[in-house]
C-alpha cells in the first residue's frame, strides 16, 4: 500500500465496507471535494483505492479523525493501521476525536488499538442517517 494526498476522486472510486455503506447517499461531490481541504490521504494498492482517511481540524488542538474504507481493505489493515498510527504520533493536536457506530465492534477495536479511549458509549441520533455512535478520544 502507498499513501497519496487525498483527492475527491479517491472517495468516489471505493466500494464502502458494509459498516459504512449507509454513507454512500451522503457522499456528494461537494462533500468529497471539501475533504480535500483537510489533512487527508488515500491508501492505494496498484490503482485500487482501499481507504481514505484524515483529520478535520475543529479548532487549534482539537481535530476529528475520519476514515472511509473499501470492502477489500481487510487484507491491508496492518498497513492502514501503521499509517494512521504514525500520523497520530506526530499530529499537532492535543485532542483527536473519532466516532464509531455503536454496533460496529471492529471499529471499536481499531480505535482502541490506535490509543483512543471511549468517552461516550452512545450518542443517540448522532449519525447523518439518525443512527447511534460512540465517541472516542485520544488525548496527548
Amino acid at each position: 500500500m502507498i499513501l497519496v494526498p487525498y483527492q475527491a476522486a479517491h472517495l468516489k472510486r471505493l466500494q464502502a465496507q458494509e459498516a459504512q455503506a449507509y454513507l454512500g447517499v451522503y457522499m456528494t461531490d461537494e462533500y468529497a471535494k471539501a475533504l480535500e481541504q483537510t489533512t487527508a490521504w488515500a491508501g492505494l494498492v496498484g490503482d485500487q483505492v482501499i481507504g481514505c482517511f484524515g483529520v478535520y481540524e475543529m479548532w487549534e488542538n482539537r481535530a476529528l479523525l475520519w476514515s472511509y474504507m473499501d470492502q477489500g481493505a481487510g487484507r491491508h489493515l496492518v498497513a492502514i493501521h501503521r499509517a494512521v498510527l504514525a500520523y497520530l504520533e506526530v499530529a499537532p493536536y492535543r485532542r483527536i476525536e473519532a466516532e464509531v457506530d455503536c454496533e460496529f465492534e471492529a471499529g471499536h477495536r481499531w480505535l482502541r488499538m490506535l490509543g483512543f479511549t471511549m468517552e461516550c458509549e452512545r450518542m443517540r441520533c448522532f449519525r447523518v442517517d439518525g443512527g447511534d455512535s460512540a465517541l472516542y478520544a485520544r488525548v496527548k
